[in-house]
């Protein structure tokens, strides 16, 4: 298996048919595969996969019962995973999950001990001013180049993800690999990618600016763990 991409899915079920739709050029490559993870989803997500999943032959799902946040169920698709090279992305299809395949073309070019990274465009000025300011103060804390973080799709090698370490649960998981690969000395690739609106369904963390304050709380705290481990 030489791909494998994990989407995790927390109440997408008006989504799944088009995604899985987007997924069908990704299964049409020899050694790629798509696991989506049901993250604890309270709508009908189980009943649409079951339903769904055995017209998308290379696409097959997990389920965790209770959600444990959105790190929470990568890390257990990557924990399933079969492919040398690993990634995630999105449900919502605000990035294209075809975007991957333009990824691994950079471990193609490169070789596996890199790691690669989209890089949006497309997106509202406010959310721009909000990732730039993120990404400001995360280079200048962690002192390494830490730019739109939360950008999908993130690939990397089976390799490096055997070496984490207590990796976080929730959305800090971004910032923990891209962190991770700069530590490990890996040469980052970063593409465009373009970010739409969301097909069905609302944002589960930037709906408004209280939810974006308590994200930068979380994230604060993750940060100066992170500095404070790489002294120790």
């Amino acid at each position: 298996m030489k791909l494998s991409l994990i989407i995790p899915c927390y109440n997408e079920s008006a989504n799944l048919p088009l995604l899985l739709e987007r997924c069908k050029g990704l299964i049409e490559q020899p050694g790629v595969e798509v696991i989506l993870v049901d993250n604890g989803s309270t709508d009908d997500s189980p009943q649409v996969l079951e339903r769904l999943l055995p017209s998308y032959p290379g696409c097959r799902s997990i389920r965790v019962d209770v959600n444990q946040g959105y790190g929470y169920g990568i890390l257990c698709g990557l924990n399933a995973a079969e492919g040398e090279i690993l990634g995630w992305t999105h449900a919502d299809l605000q990035t294209d999950p075809m975007d991957a395949l333009r990824g691994l073309a950079f471990f193609d070019q490169h070789g596996p001990d890199i790691f690669v990274k989209g890089r949006r465009f497309g997106r509202p000025l406010a959310d721009v001013v909000f990732t730039f300011g993120m990404s400001v103060f995360e280079t200048i804390l962690l002192g390494k180049p830490m730019w739109d973080i939360n950008a999908q799709p993130t690939l990397f090698s089976r390799a490096f993800f055997q070496r984490w370490q207590a990796a976080p649960s929730d959305f800090a998981l971004d910032l923990y690999a891209y962190y991770q690969a700069h530590v490990q000395g890996l040469k980052v690739y970063r593409f465009d990618v373009h970010f739409g609106e969301r097909a069905h369904g609302v944002s589960h963390w930037n709906v408004n600016w209280a939810a974006k304050r308590k994200f930068i709380r979380r994230t604060v705290d993750f940060s100066l763990q992170l500095k404070k481990s790489l002294r120790t």
